[in-house]
């Protein structure tokens, strides 16, 4: 009841807000007449969206079940966020960023017991009652750099605006590192597209980020031809998983950098993305824990400021032609130190394929259909397999495989304004990487909608 009344409140106040920014909306087959009057007086934008997944998982086989086992018999959860995207425009080239949001709900066994995590849109809370916070809140100031101008379109976290080519972009303050690097054209948001944690990011990507996936932080583009150079320096969690930043920069930091290479074969859009990373915070060593007590490691023990994680990431994607589309992703960390941020996972490889319904006379339809595969270092592995926990993981002992999740979801759009539904499903082989356990499968629903 709590979900339903929530998205009522929010969907009406809403509505009212959408009335008063239709007339800052650019048509988009006006290119240079009426979209760059509206570019240069749009000063403030407001957009929302909504998203309420529901997933149920029946019974499955499992051996023996602990701590942070994913459970093993049947089980319904929900999930339901709803975010206020508020833009405006500061001076020249500066614009801010509110993004305050709405979350509830639980993921399977409260996240627990899959590195593959089946909904992106739940985190590891202990409360799953709806609580308001503010998700993000930045500037950004952005430096043209030619004079070859085009007009960037309105959209959440998007005033209208006229910007050149070539640009130089800054960001500061709150936001989330997801929405500047790791971007995928077919497997990025989990409110649209695959709901799995490791399809929506690279699942050996540690990236800095509280335990609601945002963090504090400065960041760099530089936009040149059909390159583009990224940068950015970020907070870490006071402790793993946590919802506090640690602000001092002496003691925990992240530093992220991506470069990317746009182009076109036979007319249509690719993208290759490379990736690399560096954690420094008050890290647990598995390696470590397991000396001090092989029968019952505690990583947790082990913590210490300095202790480091560093990884990269390969993602790619490709537009076939009018209907089909394809990506690839890759990633690695050392996996020596805890896992702090994100999801244990020390190799992750995904691939996918996207098929749009114009082919069955659908246009605003899609199919997609994505394999999964993670791994754990050998420390990690043998950690876990000695009966320790992690901050998700822990069977009370391993018989370890690569644990593997094949997705594929149809995303429908009615004829309403801004709705979408979704049926999607997951295969899980070897939760938590154990081969002791499963196969688990995991149907959803997800409806979300865009204002």
């Amino acid at each position: 009841m709590k979900f339903l009344i929530t998205a009522i409140l929010t969907l009406f106040s809403l509505q009212l807000f959408a009335q008063d920014t239709t007339a800052h909306k650019t048509n988009p087959e006006v290119f240079m007449g009426e979209s760059v009057k509206l570019a240069n007086r749009q000063r403030w934008n407001l957009h929302f969206q909504t998203t309420y997944i529901y997933q149920y998982k029946p019974a499955f086989d499992s051996t023996y079940t602990s701590t942070n086992s994913l459970s093993w018999k049947e089980e319904k959860q929900n999930s339901l966020t709803a975010t206020i995207y508020f833009g405006v425009k500061l001076w020249k080239g500066a614009e801010l960023y509110i993004n305050p949001e709405v979350a509830g709900g639980r993921g399977l066994t409260g996240a627990f017991g899959l590195a593959a995590s089946t909904n992106g849109e739940t985190f590891r809370v202990g409360d799953p009652s709806p609580t308001i916070y503010l998700a993000k809140g930045y500037i950004k100031q952005t430096i043209h750099l030619d004079d070859d101008t085009i007009v960037v379109e309105d959209n959440a976290n998007q005033l209208t605006c006229m910007t050149s080519h070539d640009y130089l972009q800054f960001m500061l303050g709150k936001f989330s590192l997801g929405d500047i690097f790791d971007n995928n054209a077919y497997s990025n948001s989990p409110r649209t597209q695959f709901m799995n944690w490791c399809l929506m990011n690279n699942g050996a990507w540690d990236y800095a980020a509280n335990l609601r996936g945002y963090t504090l932080g400065f960041a760099a583009i530089l936009q040149k031809g059909n390159m583009s150079y990224r940068a950015a320096l970020a907070t870490l969690p006071v402790f793993a998983n946590g919802e506090k930043l640690n602000t001092d920069l002496s003691q925990e930091y992240s530093l992220n950098a991506e470069v990317i290479n746009s182009f076109k074969i036979h007319d249509k859009d690719g993208h290759i993305r490379l990736l690399g990373y560096y954690n420094n915070g008050d890290m647990g060593n598995y390696r470590q824990a397991i000396n001090n007590d092989p029968g019952l490691p505690d990583v947790i023990s082990t913590r210490k400021y300095g202790r480091t994680k560093i990884g990269v990431g390969l993602n790619m994607d490709q537009k076939i032609d009018d209907i089909f589309g394809v990506f690839v992703r890759a990633g690695w960390s050392d996996g020596k130190n805890e896992t702090w941020c994100f999801t244990e996972a020390d190799q992750s490889v995904s691939t996918g394929l996207y098929i749009d319904g114009e082919k069955w006379k659908r246009k605003d339809d899609n199919i997609s259909i994505a394999l999964v595969v993670n791994g754990l270092s050998q420390d990690h592995r043998q950690y876990l397999s000695n009966g320790g926990l992690g901050f998700q993981l822990g069977d009370g002992k391993l018989n370890y495989g690569h644990e593997s999740v094949l997705e594929a979801y149809y995303s429908f759009k009615p004829p309403a304004f801004g709705l979408w539904l979704t049926a999607d499903y997951q295969l899980v082989m070897n939760p938590g990487y154990n081969r002791d356990r499963g196969p688990v499968n995991v149907f959803s629903v997800r409806v979300h909608v865009e204002l």
